[in-house]
């Protein structure tokens, strides 16, 4: 009875084996149509591209006034520089000042539309602001990940860049690339109506005090900190080639909020000025100048939304000193 036990126990293991093959086999097949499905979207993406995205197509029709002073850049310009306010400090009429900035607005996507509009910046003063996660090649998650770096890198960099640990961020790439060849092929830029408030936007609210990060140091635009990347190589070579194409360009490196102290936080401290070194060196090479904001006087911790942005009451103190600091 022993032996029959045994010899009807083996069957079943070699069923059980097989089909153990054959699942691994199935699971094998899935994940290789899998991506060769996303490396076809992507190679789509890439040659549908455009450098030019929806958030930044909708902000260029306000240079139909032909402004003399052109706020761009990230966020901390959106919402923080009021070109109304700005132009009453330089005594020019409305529209003379704009905000062109958008959400992780990066100098490829500007210079692009300097390129496609260049009688529109050839006589402006274009003021950017820049922030870590434009040149650190360690922040690779999808809401801030610079686009048209993305669509410089190929399918196989963008593959082996992002998989496994951040598909999303190619998921943005593929869905921002058909959004931005949509808005060109509508004329947008040219023919869609100008933003409110000349481009600017406000944060109504301020961030809770549990959401408020501790330090600076290990912020997500500073994680696994490199500098030596693409990120760095294509956003500092489309600064350098902006001077060339405007009147004068500023680069802008804006504050945190300041309940943050450089001198406790050497982690934040070293990356930060690292950072702004490396934008440094680029201006005294290519002809723009860097602001570098570190504190603003009379900007204190209750004008501030978050550790990065300014509230409604900050953005008129942001405002007049970051004018103030403009050479006309």
């Amino acid at each position: 009875m022993r032996g029959l036990s045994i010899s009807q126990r083996r069957p079943s293991l070699r069923v059980q084996a097989a089909s153990a093959r054959w699942i691994a086999a199935a699971l094998a097949m899935t994940l290789a149509a899998w991506l060769a499905a996303l490396a076809i979207l992507l190679a789509i993406a890439n040659r549908v591209h455009d450098d030019v995205p929806v958030l930044l197509a909708i902000k260029l029709p306000l240079l139909q006034s032909r402004p003399e002073l052109i706020f761009a850049g990230e966020s901390r310009t959106v919402y923080q520089v009021d070109p109304n306010l700005a132009a009453r400090l330089i005594g020019k009429p409305p529209g003379t000042v704009i905000n062109i900035a958008y959400d992780a607005g990066e100098p490829l996507a500007l210079l692009s539309a300097i390129r496609r509009q260049p009688d529109r910046f050839r006589q402006a003063h274009v003021v950017v602001s820049v922030a870590p996660f434009l040149f650190n090649e360690g922040v690779r998650s999808a809401a801030v990940y610079p686009q048209d770096v993305a669509a410089r890198l190929g399918v196989v960099e963008q593959m082996r860049s992002f998989l496994p640990l951040r598909l999303g961020t190619l998921i943005r790439f593929i869905r921002e690339a058909f959004g931005a060849r949509l808005a060109a092929d509508q004329h947008v830029a040219d023919l869609g109506p100008p933003p409110t408030a000349l481009g600017l936007k406000i944060i109504d609210r301020t961030q809770p005090d549990d959401r408020w990060p501790d330090e600076i140091g290990s912020h997500a635009h500073y994680a696994d900190w490199d500098l030596s990347g693409p990120k760095a190589r294509f956003e500092i070579g489309a600064l350098c080639d902006m001077v060339v194409l405007v009147r004068k360009l500023d680069v802008v490196v804006p504050p945190w909020a300041p309940r943050y102290d450089r001198a406790r936080d050497p982690a934040w401290r070293d990356k930060d000025d690292q950072y702004t070194a490396l934008v440094a060196d680029a201006g005294r090479r290519c002809g723009f100048e860097v602001i570098n904001i570190r504190s603003i006087p009379g900007l204190e911790q209750g004008n501030y939304a978050d550790e990065m942005h300014v509230n409604a009451s900050g953005v008129p103190i942001y405002t007049s000193y970051l004018v103030s600091r403009l050479k006309r």
